[in-house]
């Protein structure tokens, strides 16, 4: 038996009044199914439907009763057939009674799995309760409902109760409604069972816990409040994004004849030398390398060992503050619960205590947490109280991460204040942006919340998962449209679009739109190539296919632009040999335009690239070889006489570079400022 197999009964009312909920009702289920078949592959799942007109289950035939409940489908091993089974489910003419259904899904449980499975047993339970249940033989209804959840309790059964009311199921008798959602409550009351109500699709599709996930602890061990006060605690994880199931690569290769092939592509890398590309290198002689400016500096994993932090398992308290100096947008990542160990009452009794001071003083805890041993990070994080509303179930604390210096963001924008008056919305384009809000309002006066985060399921998901069951039956399906109940997630409300049209033109009204013109893409780049006296056209086309050129790898300074080829090589990241590669380019290219200073279109392109390769030198902190280059420079210019070549570095602050521009320079800042000063003098 797999560790978290589940043995799930779903409870489906087919009477007349759920006939427009059904379509949906249909939905959901599938979706159920098509989540086990990917995460619970050896889940179990029986199906019972009640409110038809015949009658089909065990109870029936040994002790009589139970009518209009047939179990449509026995507790099986998860497959593809199921979710078919749901394009048929049938629309019943009699009202169901859920109690009777309940206890024909305990039935199948308890014969299915005995005593085992404890934890791993649940009902889920689809209806309006708008039709009332049959009186019991004996006793109160109140009396019957007491000892099914009693039984529930000692098989260890959990039970969901969906309710669907409001516009998916019509009118009924108030006085019925409110009976049976008395009697559902015990049931949430006696037992590990809860009952939630929906009012549209969206809410129906999220309201059924399609992915059964078990606790699992991150901390089990002491919250050190000080050296001599500590609380035995329990850390869960809260919320969790949810990901895509892992996708894994699948091969053809295999004949279609092969029953057994797992189509499974395993992937292996090798590493070859830079120098000879043959031979592979073993991972004995492979070390990490990371970038530090041109440079990949080695670390061995010894050495990186050696070098992390490594903190000792704990969870202390570091202070508290007021609540309101920890901002919402500051949580980061998942929310966490802390509880007390279950079973210490003590621990119960602190943390309530703590709980109870904290939210009664406004006050919020700021702890810092190592969740395991050798772990290499620490967190510091927000504790808040989360006073529980149940006597069974005892107080919290919810813990968001807070973010370091590093991880912060500022960003400073202006108030809107500052601007001119004529940009300062009038009273009247003030009042219709507040009407166009209240009538965006999820969560309008009277109405239930449309979009709750806990009956909202991720759309991407859903259709991934809905196009995936569909490609496992036609692998050459396309695509289909958005599902109408994702559509409600993914876009406005036409039918609010539509009631609420005076708003929005009201709106639009008070404010003047203008069109804003597309800018032209620029052509500086196409009128350079194109001929003088041309009077050809240039087309968007072809400026977009110019714009869009690859640059080309510069290898070596040419003659044509020997600055840009300078900056280009000094870009290269991929060898920190590229530096010393475009550096002694550079000093060959300026050689050989002061060999032929007397050219005159050589006069700025020898200061120029001189000044660029002094800039280069700077960011590359390479200080020693630019100030022994313009020695040299000078030297030669001594022997030539090349007076004029020195003038003209006196003006651009062609120098050597001194210690305060680079680090690495042992040149001073006077000795850099008298350098050409002295220089001159010597050549005069």
């Amino acid at each position: 038996m797999a560790r978290n197999k589940e043995g799930l009964v779903l409870l489906l009312d087919v009477g007349p009044t759920m006939h427009n909920v059904l379509p949906e009702i249909k939905k959901v289920c599938s979706m159920l199914i098509q989540k086990k078949l990917i995460y619970g592959k050896f889940d179990e799942v029986g199906v019972v439907v009640f409110g038809t007109q015949e009658t089909d289950n065990e109870l029936t035939k040994e002790v009589g009763g139970y009518e209009h409940v047939v179990v449509l489908r026995n507790i099986k091993v998860v497959d593809g057939d199921l979710v078919d089974a749901f394009q048929e489910l049938p629309r019943g003419n009699f009202d169901g009674d859920y109690l009777d259904a309940i206890v024909v899904g305990m039935d199948m449980l308890i014969k299915k799995y005995q005593a085992t499975n404890k934890g791993k047993k649940r009902l889920c339970l689809i209806t309006n309760a708008l039709c009332p249940i049959k009186d019991s033989c004996e006793g109160t209804k109140e009396d019957q409902v007491g000892t099914i959840a009693a039984q529930m309790s000692a098989h260890g059964m959990k039970m969901e109760s969906v309710i669907v009311r409001g516009r998916l199921s019509g009118e009924g008798d108030q006085r019925i409604m409110d009976e049976n959602d008395r009697l559902l409550n015990i049931f949430s009351e006696k037992t590990s069972a809860k009952a939630v109500y929906v009012e549209s699709p969206t809410a129906l599709l999220g309201a059924i816990k399609t992915r059964n996930i078990s606790p699992v602890t991150i901390f089990r061990g002491d919250l050190e409040l000080g050296s001599n006060m500590k609380i035995k605690v329990w850390v869960y994880k809260k919320t969790s994004e949810e990901k895509f199931p892992t996708l894994k690569k699948y091969s053809d290769k295999a004949p279609s004849t092969d029953r057994f092939a797992t189509h499974e592509v395993k992937v292996d890398y090798e590493y070859k030398s830079v120098e000879d590309p043959n031979k592979v290198v073993p991972p004995e002689q492979r070390i990490k390398g990371y970038r530090y400016g041109p440079q990949v500096v080695p670390i061995s994993s010894a050495e990186w060992d050696a070098v992390k932090f490594k903190p000792e398992k704990s969870v202390k308290l570091l202070g508290f503050t007021d609540a309101s100096n920890i901002m919402r947008h500051y949580y980061m990542k998942d929310v966490n619960i802390f509880i007390p160990e279950p079973g210490n009452a003590r621990a119960a009794l602190a943390v309530s205590a703590l709980a109870r001071a904290m939210k009664e003083m406004n006050k919020v805890a700021i702890l810092r947490c190592v969740w395991r041993q050798g772990q290499g990070s620490v967190v510091v994080g927000v504790l808040t109280p989360n006073i529980s509303e149940k006597d069974s179930t005892p107080d919290s604390f919810y813990f968001n991460i807070l973010p370091f210096a590093e991880d912060v963001r500022e960003f400073q924008f202006p108030s809107f204040s500052s601007f001119p008056a004529s940009w300062q919305p009038n009273e009247q384009q003030q009042e219709a942006a507040d009407n166009l809000v209240k009538m965006l309002d999820l969560a309008p006066s009277g109405k239930q919340e449309a979009l709750l985060p806990e009956f909202t399921p991720n759309p991407i998901l859903e259709r991934f998962y809905r196009h995936l069951e569909l490609k496992s039956k036609h692998p050459d399906a396309v695509v289909p449209p958005l599902d109408e109940t994702l559509k409600t997630i993914t876009e406005a409300d036409p039918d609010l679009l539509s009631e609420k049209k005076n708003v929005i033109d009201a709106f639009s009204k008070s404010f003047e739109l203008k069109e804003n013109p597309r800018l032209k893409k620029s052509r500086k780049l196409l009128l350079r190539e194109k001929p003088s006296g041309s009077d050809e056209e240039v087309s968007y086309q072809d400026a977009t296919n110019v714009l869009a050129v690859k640059p080309v790898k510069v290898e070596k300074i040419g003659d044509s632009s020997p600055v840009q080829d300078f900056e280009a090589m000094m870009s290269h990241r991929d060898s920190p040999d590229w530096v010393s590669k475009a550096i002694q380019d550079m000093k060959n290219k300026i050689n050989s335009l002061i060999e032929n200073f007397y050219d005159g279109d050589n006069h700025g392109k020898a200061l120029e690239c001189l000044l660029a390769l002094r800039k280069g030198c700077i960011l590359e902190q390479e200080p020693k070889q630019f100030n022994d280059f313009l020695r040299h420079l000078f030297n030669v210019s001594q022997e030539k006489k090349l007076r004029n070549f020195y003038e003209s570095l006196i003006p651009r602050g062609l120098t050597l570079i001194s210690k305060s521009e680079a680090i690495d320079s042992e040149v001073t800042d006077d000795e850099a400022r008298n350098f050409l000063v002295k220089k001159e003098l010597k050549i005069e």
